[in-house]
């Protein structure tokens, strides 16, 4: 993915255009991948990070290595999407447990986590728009 051009019209959830058509194009992925992408108090992107499993249904991904890369990037904010190539884009147990956990953190270190996205074929569903955040 290219985060050029990040100066760009916000789209999909306020992230510039490029970072939302990576998205679109993760929710197609057959593999669970899950993306972090590390913004500055103004909204743009610092950088980011993704990671995938050998395994078609979990990625397992430590609280640890995100939270180096923010501070890596002195990012301000953090926006995670993650892919259910199931098809079904509802949090799972995990997922929640996950997010929380990681907003915490994140939280301690005055990095505020944006969102949590659960990508898939069939929808999009937003942590912070369903209040999970």
């Amino acid at each position: 993915m290219s985060i050029t051009g990040l100066g760009q019209r916000r789209a999909m959830h306020g992230l510039a255009q490029p970072i939302s058509a990576f998205l679109d194009e993760l929710a197609r992925h057959h593999v669970e991948t899950a993306v972090f992408v590390f913004l500055d108090h103004g909204g743009d992107a610092l950088g980011w990070h993704r990671q995938s499993s050998d395994h078609p249904e979990v990625v397992a991904v430590r609280i640890r290595s995100v939270v180096n890369r923010a501070l890596a990037l002195e990012a301000a904010q953090v926006v995670m999407a993650h892919n259910h190539p199931s098809g079904d884009p509802e949090p799972s147990a995990a997922d929640l447990r996950f997010t929380r956990q990681l907003a915490t953190v994140l939280d301690a270190l005055e990095i505020r986590l944006v969102d949590h996205l659960v990508l898939a074929p069939g929808g999009c569903v937003s942590f912070r728009a369903r209040g999970l955040l």
